[in-house]
């Protein structure tokens, strides 16, 4: 594996010119989000309308998978959730889009604070708390009913997670921070039925992101998060697309916390037939996984200044990754998405 860039701190993301301090990865959020820093633009008073910010809450149980955003691209906020259910593919989704993202909270960083959108009867609200994560909702009318949620997501100080830094170029960046694998328990309340969430089977993800991008972007995302056949746990987190990745790339899986970082992982999957397997492979064999798509979400957004078309897949991940001390694990059936995502924002 080539050396890559292990990010040094506490310390800051940005120098006061804009331009980042360092790029790499690390295994915990050690750099502070001062996005106020930033300085791409002349006139940094026009700068906050290019900002990307989001905190995306997932979580996988064996028969549904429910997703809770929060976000502020800038000139838009945008709430939104959605279900599917694995067995039925029956999938509901709804979102609200607030110009200037008015009411949206969102925290500095990915470690304190709540991050919310309450209005009237509307509540979407996560909290970071020493230990865990809370995620309440309160939505009427999502779909033929309701979808009401609380939950808990255990997250001790020392669960890993995958943090990076991406240059962009222009002094644009990407911070961004994804932890797997978090044990989930309490209730989703969805079209008048009650699913009770509980660890020993359900699992949590969080996407936190923060950053400015090229107007015109790319990416592709892959991840999961369930269990080996002996119940550990094991997460998965695969990536290219916009940005500089020569100090680090975000491929690793995850097992019991703990990160098992990975280089350059390539992808090969049909852009005309998202359904048709795809395989993701390393050079140097540590990951061999093919994955089977059994239910496509296509999410499109169109807003003059803002366009965006993502085709999720979800299926199952079968393979083998090895971990950084040489054992060899076998993925058998293991839930999870893999995304490509193409934007102008």
């Amino acid at each position: 594996m080539k050396p890559q860039q292990y990010l040094q701190g506490p310390a800051k993301l940005l120098n006061p010119d804009g331009s980042l301090i360092q790029a790499g990865w690390a295994r915990q959020p050690v750099l502070d989000a001062n996005l106020e820093d930033s300085h791409f633009y002349r006139i940094r008073a026009l700068q906050k309308l290019r900002l990307k910010v989001w905190d995306y809450y997932a979580i996988t149980t064996p028969s549904h998978f429910f997703s809770f955003t929060i976000s502020d691209v800038g000139y838009l906020g945008m709430v939104f959730a959605y279900v599917i259910e694995f067995d039925t593919k029956e999938y509901q989704e709804q979102t609200l889009t607030l110009p200037f993202a008015a009411g949206v909270r969102l925290p500095r960083n990915s470690t304190e604070g709540v991050s919310e959108y309450v209005k009237d009867d509307f509540l979407m609200r996560f909290t970071a708390q020493k230990d865990a994560r809370t995620i309440s909702v309160r939505w009427a009318g999502f779909g033929k009913g309701t979808l009401n949620a609380e939950l808990r997501l255990e997250c001790p100080p020392e669960q890993e997670s995958m943090t990076i830094v991406i240059p962009i170029r222009g002094k644009r960046y990407y911070y961004n921070r994804k932890i797997n694998c978090m044990p989930a328990s309490g209730w989703v309340e969805y079209q008048n039925k009650q699913f009770e969430i509980e660890p020993a089977t359900c699992l949590g993800s969080l996407d936190w992101g923060r950053g400015v991008w090229e107007y015109q972007s790319f990416w592709v995302w892959a991840s999961a998060s369930g269990f080996l056949a002996d119940r550990r746990r094991i997460g998965l987190n695969l990536g290219f697309g916009f940005g500089d990745t020569s100090a680090a790339t975000e491929n690793c899986f995850i097992l019991e916390g703990k990160i098992h970082k990975l280089d350059d992982v390539q992808f090969t999957y049909d852009h005309q037939n998202f359904k048709a397997p795809w395989t993701m492979r390393s050079p140097d064999g540590r990951l061999d996984l093919i994955f089977t798509p059994f239910f496509e979400r296509v999410a499109k957004s169109d807003a003059l200044v803002l366009k965006s078309e993502v085709h999720q897949m979800f299926g199952t991940y079968n393979g083998s990754v090895e971990t950084e001390e040489g054992e060899r694990l076998t993925l058998s059936n293991v839930i999870g998405w893999a995304e490509e995502h193409h934007a102008r924002w």
